[in-house]
């Protein structure tokens, strides 16, 4: 077991950020502002509202609106604390509930070599949590505190860390140590009692906000025999079951679907009827909906039919791989015996994910052989599983806790990018996960041991496609993916140099002995990557400390170990982005250059990306141009055949459907050497592409190294006929608005004498589903679909 913390081996905390009296919170360096909060649907009627709702002057509407719908508590918390009433009605509330109770955890558990550090600390997360430059992941801030600061209980048992008994055991109250971590990996073994062991367990991670993914290739496939004589019911009947609980809870009690990932082997007997499942039943939606029904994504017809409420991912080996590429056979093997039960033509089976995906966007491919190259504790077990997104990847009943940095948070005006500051802040935040790993409640026995044993955490970052765009970097650029590579090679770094200090004084992770020569070999692996990253575009320095903390940590790895068997994913940010402002999400291009906002008392407005303006202005355009783009971007919604650009400068606003889907392989292949996980991201196709073309780029990725891939075919989907629809209502209500045609979306203010707006072209692609609360159309965010005006994310958390 590993060692219980102990204060002589505490950490000495200097402050970075918060440099006021340490006497005083945080909170009184800023200047507040109190809102009235109205948030309407697309119908004009209001799903949510706040009076006196109070945050940071600087935070936007939209922020601001995200926080306290999604986030503030909004019952039971007692007399003294928000608004009187049972609700936060602040910020600050939401803010101080979690930092005091990481505080109060680290204190107790001797983390911090003094109070006055633990002060330190707990100011230097609120200053970089008030001013947006890093956020935790939402079941942090649906469940930390909870108890801690309001005394609030729940029925709901879950399995915590003893620091008494060293050991894992059943707590009562689930809100005294809260669920915190968004990624889950729970295993499933071949008997009814595990499979039903796994609704409930799901059901329990759905519910505080969280997601969950397993890998079902355990269990028998229909053409099995069970001990009594039978044949087993097949692994797709069980997934049905699971998929149908999987829809009736809501994660973390504010939103509708739960996230969800489904693996299966490519060489488990049912593999081509898994393949085929959910573009199947996306024909069964679209024959209801050209049948009359609803084609809303919470409709009666995708109701309806089964496989809705996941992702879904096949697991490919190096063998299959070959296989393909040589033509040959591929045996599908019985799962108790592992014997051949048949044989396919590899390269139709390779066909096959490939129809699928360019039918319906599923499966997604998960690469075996490199997942466990790059694993540092494979004589523990190997990698079966991913969370919902295919970010974090680890052993099965393990769970990881996210935080993701704003990456425009880091440059001054002039884009001078402040690399002391990224430094501190990466770890400032791993230590706070860290210090949540313990401080958490799990749902399992075996789920809460390794969490303990094993301390995976996943920083990562945000806002990459507009900090490039407001450098004036085309995304599919090499200077793009030389600055991707340096910047994750830095956030890694920089946590596994803070996990290596933390194990120097209280020791690594349990699991790390056992591991040593698989860990070290994945840190030399991490440390020559950086020797391949391009120079072009990039500041000198950036590299050279690259591996200079990389040489550090060959160090950590040689002698004292780490306290965390991983360290960084790149997830796709959903919601957690809107309360940061950043402009875009994880590490995707820009989506759209232009989005539409409900309005508070009703209507309709469309908003540009400030970082079009910002990038322009880099440039030095003069200001007549200057408007003259915003109005053409305004109107098309696009830059791509903007008169007023040059080639290359009308290149840097090309968004996520306008750049190559090679382009987006590319750069998740330069990222990824630096990731202890993988890459949450959507590589976007136009409609038109083929299905040899998906073919194409799933074994690229495969040449390249990801761990793992998803495509989405832009009108892949049947929600089209009703976006349509909604098209005609925004534009008719945009028309009946006075409404500014260069309006910016984090609060850039408008042009108030640049006349009306006309309707034009569609912004968005035409077949992203409606909001469920407020009905606005969405946009895809590594694989999630994310509404700009309320927040909510459809697929993961």
């Amino acid at each position: 077991m590993a060692k219980t913390l102990r204060k002589t081996h505490g950490l000495s905390y200097t402050r970075h950020f918060y440099l006021g009296d340490p006497k005083k919170s945080v909170a009184t360096s800023l200047k507040w502002q109190t809102r009235d909060l109205e948030l309407r649907n697309s119908r004009g009627e209001v799903y949510f509202a706040m009076k006196k709702a109070r945050a940071p002057a600087f935070w936007s509407p939209l922020a601001v609106e995200i926080a306290a719908s999604k986030y503030f508590r909004k019952r039971g918390v007692p007399k003294g604390f928000g608004d009187g009433k049972g609700s936060e009605n602040s910020v600050e509330d939401m803010v101080t509930r979690v930092t005091e109770s990481i505080e109060s955890f680290a204190k107790a558990r001797g983390y911090f070599k003094d109070p006055a550090s633990a002060r330190a600390f707990r100011q230097d997360l609120e200053w970089l949590l008030y001013h947006q430059r890093g956020s935790f992941n939402s079941p942090v801030w649906f469940n930390a505190g909870l108890h801690h600061r309001y005394g609030l209980t729940s029925d709901s048992r879950s399995y915590i860390w003893d620091f008494k008994t060293r050991d894992v055991r059943l707590s009562q109250e689930a809100l005294e140590r809260p669920q915190v971590s968004a990624c889950f990996i729970q295993k499933v073994d071949d008997n009814l009692d595990s499979i039903f062991d796994l609704v409930r367990n799901e059901a329990r991670i759905f519910k505080f906000g969280s997601g969950s993914g397993t890998n079902f290739s355990h269990l028998r496939s229909r053409f099995e025999k069970l001990a009594g004589g039978g044949t087993s019911s097949g692994v797709l009947s069980f997934l049905e079951v699971l998929d149908r609980s999987a829809g009736s809870v809501k994660s973390g009690g504010t939103t509708r679907r739960a996230a969800k990932m489904v693996i299966l082997d490519v060489d488990h007997p049912e593999i081509e009827e898994f393949i085929d499942w959910k573009a199947r039943e996306e024909k069964k939606a679209k024959a209801l909906i050209q049948a009359g029904y609803d084609a809303h994504f919470e409709g009666e017809a995708y109701r309806t039919v089964s496989g809705q409420n996941s992702n879904n991912s096949v697991r490919v080996t190096d063998a299959f791989m070959k296989a393909v590429e040589k033509d040959g056979v591929w045996k599908l093997r019985d799962r108790l015996s592992g014997k051949a039960v048949r044989e396919v033509k590899a390269r139709e089976l390779w066909t096959r994910i490939a129809t699928a995906a360019w039918e319906c966007a599923d499966p997604g491919l998960q690469f075996h052989d490199i997942i466990n190259k790059w694993h540092t504790c494979g004589k523990t077990a190997p990698i079966r599983g991913s969370n919902p997104c295919s970010e974090y990847l680890f052993i099965d009943d393990s769970a990881c806790n996210l935080a993701s940095l704003n990456l425009l948070k880091f440059v001054d005006e002039d884009l001078n990018f402040d690399l002391a500051s990224f430094r501190a802040a990466a770890r400032c935040f791993f230590l706070a996960q860290e210090i949540l790993v313990d401080l958490a409640s799990y749902p399992t026995e075996g789920i809460a041991q390794n969490s303990h044993d094993y301390r995976t955490l996943g920083l990562g970052f945000t806002g990459f496609g507009a900090f490039l765009m407001r450098r004036g970097i085309a995304y599919d650029a090499p200077e793009a993916r030389h600055w991707g590579a340096v910047l994750t090679a830095l956030l890694t770094g920089y946590a596994y140099e803070l996990s290596g200090e933390v194990a120097k004084g209280v020791g690594p992770f349990a699991g790390w002995k056992k591991n040593k020569l698989e860990m070290a070999g994945v840190m030399k692996r991490h440390r020559q990557a950086v020797n391949g990253i391009g120079a072009a575009g990039l500041p000198a320095e950036l590299k050279a400390e690259a591996r200079a903390v990389w040489d550090r940590n060959l160090e950590f790895a040689a002698k004292t170990g780490f306290r965390n068997a991983q360290a960084t994913v790149i997830a796709p940010t959903g919601t957690i982005s809107f309360i940061m402002d950043s402009e875009t999400t994880g590490i995707e291009p820009e989506y759209a250059l232009v989005r539409f906002k409900n309005l508070a008392g009703g209507g309709v407005i469309r908003l540009t990306s400030p970082s079009v303006e910002a990038a322009l202005r880099r440039w030095n355009l003069d200001e007549d141009r200057i408007v003259r783009v915003l109005a053409w971007a305004d109107e098309k919604g696009s830059l791509s055949d903007c008169p007023e650009l040059t080639p290359q400068q009308r290149a840097v606003f090309r968004t996520a459907l306008e750049i190559s889907p090679d382009a987006h392989i590319e750069m998740m292949a330069a990222v990824q050497p630096f990731v202890s996980g993988a890459i949450s991201k959507t590589v976007n196709l136009p409609h038109e592409a083929s299905i040899a073309e998906i073919e194409r780029l799933y074994r690229r990725a495969w040449d390249l190294g990801l761990k793992a891939v998803a495509i989405y075919r832009d009108q892949s989907k049947g929600f089209q006929p009703l976006v349509v629809k909604a098209k005609e209502e925004v534009a008719d209500r945009l028309e009946a608005n006075d409404a500014s045609p260069v309006q910016a979306t984090l609060g850039v203010k408008a042009d108030e004498d640049a006349g009306r707006w006309r309707p034009a072209s569609p912004v968005l692609p035409l077949d992203m589903p409606r909001c469920f609360e407020c009905g606005t159309q969405t946009e895809l965010s590594g694989g999630c679909f994310r509404c700009p005006n309320c927040g909510t994310v459809i697929g993961c958390s």
